[in-house]
């Protein structure tokens, strides 16, 4: 595998991270901020530097390279494969109209599915459900191959996120990546850190990804009780005390940021599904948990391996980055310690990571947690 990074300067040059490294027809991974993106012809530039390169680009909350977290300029990552092969396939949530399940479904239809090892998943993250989104592919996954990724994010805006293929990026977006080869190597995990506090609680009453009442009684009114003063910042404020919670069908719990609130039906809206009868605990954040979550899970993604990995796919929260405020860099500075120096890492801060249970095979949607993909051939 050969690996070449770049950095986009504000003047609108590409700067090579390290050694420049001659590539022929490379997938190439390009997150920036979404303003940024918008107002430069980030992939008309890229394919001056690369022209047969098959470049997906997506919006981000920060974006991840070797060298450190970038908040703005957009970060590239240019991988050649010498053994295996890729093909890339697109979807648009507002063909389906809105209906994420079918999108995910005719996303995952389009490969071919014999020899299908792994599927990276970079998809809208506004107006995607994520978690309807991996029901959907995981329906069509029939070879059982991995699947992980995330939801692209706008900073702490809100307002809109962008994803494209050999485009400028654009609304609507879902993008995956299919990974053919009997040498690729695949590896993943994730981690979280966070604390539960308060008793546990039953969702009533919920609808798709609204949660209306926990033990009966509107489950707004107990959030800002748990929250005190902190209610007052809502709904930005939510982003540091998700959602735990564990279904009946599960025996892994999952982590739920809420996204906002309903003042009037005094309901919480989540960044993911959840359903009736589902088990509830509030959870705050520590830390110094939270850092050391990212060295949890590079051990958990390196056990097993038969060869080393050459490339990090680092896919983390928004709301952990806004927590870890100046101790970000240890998440990355955790994994690259925990890999060799040759190793490239790449990635972004996300509005929701994909990847299976830690021992499981299916993906799911997950939220505040840090996941990673480590790959080698």
């Amino acid at each position: 595998m050969k690996k070449a990074q770049l950095k986009r300067s504000s003047k609108g040059t590409w700067d090579f991270i390290g050694n420049k490294q001659v590539l022929k027809e490379p997938l190439i991974l390009v997150f920036g901020d979404r303003k940024v993106l918008e107002a430069n012809p980030v992939c008309k530039e890229l394919k001056e530097i690369y022209p047969n390169g098959h470049i997906v680009i997506g919006s981000a909350c920060g974006q991840v390279s070797n060298n450190a977290l970038e908040e703005n300029n957009p970060i590239a990552t240019a991988i050649e494969f010498e053994k295996s092969t890729f093909l890339i396939k697109t979807s648009n949530i507002l063909d389906f109209e809105e209906d994420s399940y079918k999108a995910g479904k005719e996303l995952m239809e389009q490969f071919p599915k014999e020899g299908l090892k792994h599927v990276i998943i970079i998809s809208e993250g506004s107006f995607v459900n994520g978690s309807s989104l991996t029901e959907g592919i995981e329906s069509e996954n029939t070879e059982k191959a991995l699947v992980t990724g995330g939801m692209c994010g706008d900073a702490d805006r809100f307002e809109k996120t962008l994803v494209s293929y050999n485009q400028e990026a654009k609304e609507g977006e879902i993008v995956a990546v299919g990974l053919y080869g009997e040498s690729l190597e695949v590896s993943f995990s994730s981690s979280g850190g966070w604390t539960r506090f308060g008793p546990q609680r039953i969702v009533t009453k919920s609808k798709g990804n609204v949660l209306y009442e926990l033990d009966g009684k509107p489950a707004l009114d107990l959030y800002k009780m748990y929250l005190g003063d902190k209610s007052k910042e809502l709904p930005s404020s939510a982003l540091l005390y998700p959602l735990d919670v564990l279904t009946s069908e599960e025996e892994q719990s999952i982590v739920r940021s809420v996204l906002g609130v309903d003042e009037a039906e005094k309901s919480i809206i989540l960044a993911g599904d959840i359903k009736e009868q589902s088990k509830v605990h509030l959870m705050m954040s520590n830390v110094d948990n939270l850092a050391y979550a990212s060295e949890k899970a590079i051990e958990l993604a390196n056990m097993g391996r038969t060869q080393k990995a050459e490339m990090v796919l680092f896919v983390s929260c928004i709301g952990r980055k806004l927590v870890l405020d100046q101790r970000v860099e240890e998440e990355m500075e955790n994994v690259k310690n925990g890999v060799e120096k040759d190793t490239v890492l790449c990635g972004f801060y996300s509005y929701g990571e994909i990847v299976p249970f830690n021992g499981e095979s299916k993906c799911k949607l997950h939220n505040q947690t840090i996941t990673l993909t480590l790959l080698s051939e």
